[in-house]
């Protein structure tokens, strides 16, 4: 696509370049609301517990936040509450057979499931706030603690979450891309610059050896290539379709390929494992001194870079991986079912049953390589991070983000130019005819 498109039309397509600054206005939006805080909090307080937990588990909740829990903003909790509302609502799609008879009515149920997404997302976000504000409280991080800052800073957080979704929304309608999805990204790389000046500013202080650094810029490079590569890679499998007659002509049969990627569901199985092991830790970076034996004792055995966190880690993104593509990604009964029905069918495979099973097969032996993909990049960083005590949080799973989010973009992007192409060249080809009929008629009208 990228060689047919020809990026100097980008001047020329008005269309597209009103999406792309509508998007850059709500996401300047997005990164302001980062830096308004929310009423009572202590900031000196605040800003010398972040020191101290930057390189752990407050390193990563603060880079997915695009830094807004590190300042305590209105966005301190982010988009995560909706998506992990998202995800659940489609995991029960897939269970739940109410849910999956509404997801096949059409436009009419697709709102209906995102309205339950929309309360999921409240229900989860009132959890979360309250979870915080408590544990602000325990920390000795405000000013005023009482009833009116709990019902306060949950309101505050739990506004700026749906005010999140609805720009989230409003970028997917009108703008460029997944709004959601280039919400996190910017989120990601706001922290991006800070987190590397620290990493040198370590360098330059001897605290890390020069050829640490430069083993991490190489494994940077290596593993968005790796990322970029695994992304893109598809298995083909070879369909048919037989010929056909309609009325008094026959057609010929013609053939095609059904795409399977090696990754089929994305990022989803690497955020889903890490928000469920992040829980305990989370619990216990903002409880302060309250630590009770038992989540003591959880977070010495399952603390991120402890080996048993890094088996059930693995283990987590495997199982989300196989779950989530054969229940909501790439429903092989569904893909036979269709493939029957257009009267298409993998050669030397029955339709119907047979083909979900084939379907099946391929489709494990597939996802083998790309569950241990998955759990290659999310695991190297962690094991970077706890070998070399590298000040400040870099995750497989932020990787993924930014990698797939800004292919996602420019596939969509060059999608709008060629559109923009081709309705140049049709509006070209309809002039040059008006412009013969008109011809034709003056010739006959001198006759």
């Amino acid at each position: 696509m990228a060689a047919n498109t020809s990026w100097s039309a980008l001047g020329k397509a008005s269309d597209l370049r009103k999406r792309i600054l509508f998007t850059l206005g709500l996401l300047i939006v997005y990164r302001l609301g980062t830096y308004i805080p929310v009423p009572g909090i202590d900031g000196a307080a605040l800003r010398e517990f972040m020191e101290g937990a930057q390189a752990s588990i407050g390193g990563m909740l603060s880079m997915f936040t695009g830094g807004a829990l590190g300042r305590m903003g209105i966005f301190a909790l982010g988009i995560m509450p909706y998506i992990s509302a998202s995800i659940i609502v489609q995991l029960l799609t897939a269970m739940v057979p109410q849910l999956e008879q509404l997801k096949k009515e059409g436009e009419q149920g697709r709102k209906k499931i995102n309205q339950y997404t929309r309360y999921g997302t409240v229900g989860l976000a009132t959890l979360q706030s309250y979870g915080l504000a408590v544990s602000l409280q325990s920390g000795d991080m405000v000013t005023n603690p009482g009833g009116f800052f709990l019902v306060s800073c949950m309101i505050t957080l739990i506004g700026g979450t749906m005010f999140l979704m609805w720009l989230g929304e409003q970028i997917t309608a009108r703008g460029i891309g997944n709004g959601i999805s280039l919400i996190i990204f910017v989120g990601i790389i706001a922290e991006v610059p800070a987190a590397l000046a620290q990493f040198f500013s370590q360098g330059r202080s001897g605290a890390i050896s020069p050829a640490v650094i430069i083993g991490v810029m190489i494994m940077m490079v290596a593993v968005i290539a790796f990322v970029v590569f695994m992304e893109r890679s598809l298995r083909k499998i070879h369909i048919q379709y037989p010929r056909r007659q309609v009325g008094m002509k026959v057609y010929d049969g013609g053939s095609s390929h059904l795409p399977i990627k090696v990754n089929p569901a994305g990022v989803i199985p690497a955020i889903f494992a890490s928000s469920l092991l992040l829980l305990p830790a989370t619990i216990t970076t903002f409880s302060g001194t309250q630590t009770s034996p038992v989540m003591s004792t959880i977070m010495a055995y399952f603390g991120p870079g402890q080996p048993l966190y890094l088996l059930f880690f693995t283990l987590m993104i495997v199982f989300f991986t196989y779950f989530y593509t054969f229940n909501v990604a790439f429903k092989t009964d569904d893909v036979a079912d269709n493939l029957k029905n257009q009267n298409g069918f993998v050669p030397g495979i029955r339709p119907g049953k047979k083909t979900a099973e084939y379907l099946d097969y391929v489709v494990n032996r597939v996802l083998a390589l790309g569950a241990g993909y998955l759990a290659l990049v999310c695991l190297m960083p962690e094991i970077l991070r706890s070998q070399f005590s590298i000040p400040f949080y870099f995750g497989g799973t932020s990787v993924l983000i930014v990698v797939s989010v800004t292919m996602d973009t420019i596939q969509q992007v060059q999608s709008h130019l060629l559109a923009h192409q081709y309705e140049g060249l049709i509006e070209k080809s309809q002039l040059s005819g008006k412009g013969k009929k008109r011809s034709r008629r003056k010739g006959a009208a001198r006759r």
